[in-house]
């Protein structure tokens, strides 16, 4: 099994900075690809930012250029970067993983909820004008 924990969600003032981090154990072996989803009260999960098969990063239109995704091989761990935050990035950020690669010509578009079978219990960011 895999275990996912998330961390570094909180309240900031719009234009503000976050970074979200994402502990992975257990069978870390049976992780292939990792990323970000977010959900808003009464919205449907979507995805944020993924990393793709041979490391290549992938957004979700919106965040592109203000949001970085990466991941520390060594340490298990995965993290996006936010900035210049807009009260409409406001929900519950979830980390995700799946045995499989992210290996598809559109990038993190191709991909719902429903392809990623391990999940964090999510981290709160809640983004003021």
């Amino acid at each position: 099994h895999v275990q996912l924990v998330e961390s570094g969600g909180e309240s900031v003032q719009a234009g503000g900075s976050l970074k979200l981090s994402c502990a992975a154990s257990g069978n870390i072996y049976s992780i292939n690809c990792m990323g970000w989803f977010r959900q808003a009260p009464g919205q449907e999960r979507e995805g944020v930012a993924a990393i793709l098969k041979d490391g290549i990063p992938s957004y979700e239109e919106s965040v592109k250029g203000r949001f970085a995704i990466s991941k520390d091989n060594a340490k298990n761990t995965l993290t996006l970067e936010m900035n210049n935050l807009k009260p409409e990035d406001s929900a519950t950020y979830y980390c995700a993983a799946r045995a499989f690669p992210c290996d598809c010509y559109y990038g993190l578009s191709c991909y719902s909820s429903a392809d990623f079978g391990y999940w964090g219990q999510g981290t709160q960011v809640t983004v003021s004008s």
